[in-house]
């Protein structure tokens, strides 16, 4: 169906899901809004893309599109948060000039003002001693440069900038800067900002983040299930039937529902090329991605020692100014109180106060993403267990992330909460026998696995054919587990390293296209491997 048509047939089939409640099937959209099929069944696929839903299988083992009542769309923004963004960005843009300004240009003003006042006054001590004699041999006091006060002048400026910096470049970390060249690295001033906001945070694109998630569903032969790509993201069941939605509207996929009533989305367009039958490489898995914790500075120890000396310099400076600079210098007046006592120890102070002020916020994301890496580490486990018959039990779960989580440590409240609130989502069985723990399987997780592969099977999509899927609605649950079993699918290629764990850092979301961006600049920024 053509964009036109369905920009046409969109207002009556939003009028009709209101009067549904934002709930209906095809059939029910269509008796509202007496258009024919296809069209309603295309515009409800391009609605999910753009408005937050997705879908579900009644009893009858019809599709059922679920929508948000409010028909909320996926990208609206509330104007009062739009503000707050536009204000914060323009308040920080300027606050981080006025830093580096204050930053530097007090720490130069003061390293001459402190030495001007160190010569004047072991001038006036040699003169009291040998009664108005001179500084000493080569000028007394300047190093033997003649009186005049040298400033490392090319390692400053490397430190403002680097040869192959462009202006508006983020800075990620220590760990970001060490995977590109020297002369591509961040001059020392954005190292100034991060530590004082933090290291700049990616912010990837909608088409980056779909990236991994496509080449996903290459790997899995063009047929994916909920339950796949949680192993995937870690998303909590209801976000990842959400964003299965939208995958459907963005990718052209389709929905099929197999003979055990799961939902399989298989997506065609995505498995046709022009090069013969479609490979991918499959990514990790969620607990093979985990989140490293968010670093107050994200720089090395020694860039912050000096950002600390720089403003602490200028710190005890000012404060000391009226009984060691402005005597020695014959300084005074409230204009100097101000420009060089009043003015640069409130700077300071603020300067040092921002970064304690984060330390809350950093600890309570550092807790959430302890939270999240959890999760992925108990999934990993739960569908180790899933896909073989067995189950999961507080005790092995906690054993299982203890002995994987970087710091060894492991709250059992936290891996209990996260155990009971994957099964809530999987609706697992739970049963408990004498003198043990509760016993969690996950048998809908298995029953999803079978049923992607039953529709790759039957699709071949890798082949570049379209197959037919064709079940009886008659089926018993019983009859589609016997298929199951009769067929002896073997799962475990599709559970990864489940007993190993990693990290991924969140500039890798960003990389390949910055990296795009500065070979097309003729600059290359990466280091070779």
């Amino acid at each position: 169906m053509s964009s036109v048509a369905t920009a046409e047939v969109q207002p009556d089939v939003l009028k009709a899901l209101r009067s549904l409640r934002g709930r209906g099937t095809v059939g029910d959209v269509v008796s509202s809004v007496g258009l024919p099929r296809d069209e309603v069944e295309g515009t409800l696929k391009t609605l999910l893309e753009s408005h937050q839903g997705h879908l579900e299988v009644s009893e009858s083992g019809e599709l059922v599109y679920l929508f948000d009542r409010k028909l909320i769309r996926r990208d609206r923004v509330p104007l009062m948060q739009r503000i707050k963004r536009a204000a914060k960005t323009a308040l920080t843009g300027a606050f981080k000039a006025w830093i580096v300004t204050m930053l530097v240009v007090y720490f130069v003003v003061f390293v001459v003002l402190v030495v001007a006042a160190i010569v004047a006054m072991m001038s006036r001590g040699g003169n009291d001693r040998r009664s108005g004699g001179g500084l000493g041999r080569g000028g007394g006091g300047h190093g033997g440069h003649g009186g005049h006060f040298h400033l490392p002048s090319f390692w400053l400026w490397y430190y403002i900038w680097t040869p192959r910096w462009r202006l508006g470049s983020p800075y990620y970390g220590r760990r970001w800067e060490a995977t590109i060249e020297k002369d591509s690295r961040p001059p020392f001033y954005k190292k100034v900002f991060a530590f004082v906001f933090g290291p700049d945070r990616p912010k990837p694109t909608q088409k980056q983040l779909d990236r991994s998630t496509l080449r996903l569903i290459r790997a899995r032969r063009g047929a994916l299930t909920t339950a796949e790509l949680v192993e995937h993201t870690a998303l909590p069941v209801p976000a990842a039937e959400e964003e299965m939605g939208r995958l459907i509207g963005s990718y052209a996929g389709e929905p099929t529902v197999s003979a055990d009533g799961e939902l399989v989305y298989a997506f065609p367009e995505l498995m046709t090329s022009a090069h013969g039958p479609v490979t991918a490489r499959e990514p990790n898995p969620a607990w093979m991605r985990m989140e490293y914790p968010l670093e107050m500075t994200g720089n090395e120890k020694k860039h912050d020692a000096v950002i600390i000396g720089m403003n602490g310099f200028s710190l005890v400076a000012a404060a000391t100014a009226p009984w060691f600079i402005f005597p020695q210098l014959g300084i005074g007046g409230m204009a100097a109180f101000v420009g060089l006592v009043l003015v640069p120890v409130v700077f300071s102070v603020l300067f040092f106060s921002v970064p304690l002020l984060r330390v809350l916020g950093v600890r309570r994301e550092n807790r959430a993403r302890k939270a999240r890496n959890v999760r992925r580490l108990i999934l990993g486990l739960v569908y180790k267990e899933a896909l073989s018959g067995g189950f999961v039990t507080m005790e092995t779960a906690t054993a299982h992330v203890k002995a994987r989580m970087k710091d060894g440590t492991v709250d059992p409240s936290a891996v209990e909460a996260a155990l009971h609130e994957i099964a809530a989502e999987f609706d697992a069985d739970v049963s408990s026998a004498v003198s043990t723990s509760l016993r969690f399987t996950f048998p809908t997780i298995r029953s999803q696995f079978v049923a992607s592969e039953t529709v790759r099977r039957r699709l071949k999509l890798e082949e570049g054919k379209l197959g037919e899927v064709v079940y009886s609605s008659a089926d018993s649950n019983a009859a589609a587990f016997d298929r199951e079993f009769a067929a002896k699918l073997d799962l475990t290629p599709y559970l990864p390293s489940p007993d190993r764990a990693g990290f991924e850092d969140e500039y890798e979301l960003v990389a390949f296209d910055e990296e795009l961006k500065r070979r097309g600049e003729g600059t290359v920024g990466l280091k070779r491997r």
